[in-house]
């Protein structure tokens, strides 16, 4: 029998965005986990209006997950189970910034998940006693990081190492680098949210990508997991 996550203390989901109806015609959810901070919300806003207008027509909901008294894995993996109870058998993304990519990461076992999106990831760096971030729950699934060079408050090189231990037990793994973007991806931010609505929707309808995301995830490492976002990106997207 499936483990089910217990109840998160003051954990909820926001109210849904894109397709609208019955429960019936919903084919995909979204669970957006925001970062630690609600004065650096990152990409989390554009995201969330870019993929209601891009995926209403197909069925795909879009819920941010209100962050409870518990673990952020904890909020993900209750929100998912919400899902289930909600919408039935129908396929998830995490997609979080921040803490909230660690969290999306890290919650990526539950069965309803079928890929995630990590924004500029708040990894811990392990120090000799400890054991690096966990991946064998990203079996299966379909990973996207994305992350800044010049990101001061979450070392990059640190989604890189973990992305080259996860392309190890999961090709569907790939990363892209955002070249001289900060932790917030403020500067390429049409961009990311561009490359980030383009996964999400081949992913969760298991559809056609972008070139740039079909060659990232082809690619051996380390080509695959340091992509190189081209500005510009998304102006003719799957033209």
């Amino acid at each position: 029998m499936a483990q089910h996550a217990p109840p998160a203390r003051g954990a909820r989901l926001g109210r849904a965005a894109g397709a609208t109806g019955s429960v019936s015609t919903v084919s995909g959810v979204v669970l957006l986990l925001p970062g630690a901070s609600r004065l650096s919300p990152g990409p989390v806003r554009p995201l969330a209006r870019a993929l209601a207008r891009a995926g209403a027509a197909d069925g795909l909901v879009t819920h941010q997950v209100i962050h409870g008294a518990g673990t952020r894995e904890g909020d993900a993996e209750w929100a998912a189970d919400e899902v289930v109870r909600r919408y039935g058998d129908v396929p998830v993304c995490l997609a979080g910034y921040d803490a909230g990519g660690r969290a999306a990461l890290a919650a990526a076992g539950h069965e309803a998940v079928n890929s995630v999106l990590a924004l500029a990831p708040s990894l811990s760096r392990p120090s000799d006693t400890d054991s690096p971030e966990p991946v064998k729950q990203l079996s299966g699934r379909r990973v996207l990081i994305v992350h800044g060079t010049n990101d001061a408050r979450s070392d990059p090189e640190l989604s890189y190492r973990l992305a080259t231990r996860a392309k190890k037990a999961n090709r569907t793994t790939c990363r892209f680098e955002v070249h001289s973007d900060g932790h917030g991806l403020r500067e390429h931010q049409d961009e990311v949210v561009a490359l980030s609505v383009d996964f999400v929707l081949g992913s969760v309808f298991s559809g056609p990508y972008s070139r740039p995301v079909t060659d990232a995830l082809a690619a051996p490492p380390p080509l695959g997991l340091r992509m190189p976002l081209a500005s510009g990106y998304g102006r003719s997207l799957r033209g």
